[in-house]
């Protein structure tokens, strides 16, 4: 499955800011860009998105940046997805069904993915995905001590 680049730099821009603004510090486009390697006007567009949807608010000034606008705990992957791509999680419209084996895979095999998709983005916080995402990247990292 592929969702677009829209749907995943949102969640990493999301992510990131969470990581990034525990000390109730904001986080700037710039930075967000340049560790994500994110095309920072493309990135702007996103932060818009996710600004309008209530995630984050935005801070103007020397100081400015993003900064999370309600607890990460309180936010699950299905409203970030919902808010950036609405038909990620849409159910199916039986009205485009038009006969054969289409209803019968749809019920079958779309359906019981997209149930299951519904299920898993809606039982994990955002909160709880940064931990993981920390902890993968963590592991990941060689630490060599000379």
């Amino acid at each position: 499955m592929r969702v677009s680049t829209r749907v995943e730099y949102g969640l990493i821009a999301l992510t990131d800011i969470v990581i990034h603004s525990e000390n109730g510090s904001s986080v700037s486009a710039p930075e967000i860009a340049q560790r994500q390697k994110i095309s920072h006007k493309y990135l702007e567009q996103i932060l818009l998105l996710l600004r309008q949807a209530g995630f984050i608010t935005a801070q103007k000034g020397l100081r400015g940046g993003y900064t999370l606008a309600c607890s990460p705990e309180e936010v699950t992957l299905s409203d970030v997805l919902n808010a950036l791509d609405m038909n990620i999680l849409a159910e199916m419209d039986p009205k485009d069904e038009e006969g054969g084996l289409r209803p019968v895979i749809n019920d079958c095999f779309w359906e019981r993915i997209n149930s299951s998709l519904n299920q898993f983005t809606s039982g994990v916080t955002l909160r709880a995905f940064a931990e993981q995402c920390m902890d993968r990247a963590q592991k990941n990292w060689d630490l060599y001590v000379i």
